[in-house]
């Protein structure tokens, strides 16, 4: 088999213009981004370790250490 010519692409881009439009390929593309974006902020926070707020009041962190022991 070979691959496809440049008027096959432009056929297949219509179709699929034609089938979804505009608005709900940009609106996919959107969300494509958007849960990329996620992932990778997932993956920097995963990095980080967990600190406890030195600002929080002395019981909570007192707290805290009684359940983790």
């Amino acid at each position: 088999m070979h691959a496809p010519g440049i008027w096959g692409i432009i056929i297949v881009a219509v179709v699929v213009v034609l089938l979804f439009g505009r608005g709900k390929i940009s609106s996919m593309m959107g969300e494509v981004a958007s849960g990329i974006k996620a992932f990778q902020k997932g993956l920097r926070d995963e990095d980080k370790p967990q600190r406890l707020d030195t600002n929080a009041p002395v019981e909570a962190r007192e707290a805290e250490k009684s359940k983790d022991a």
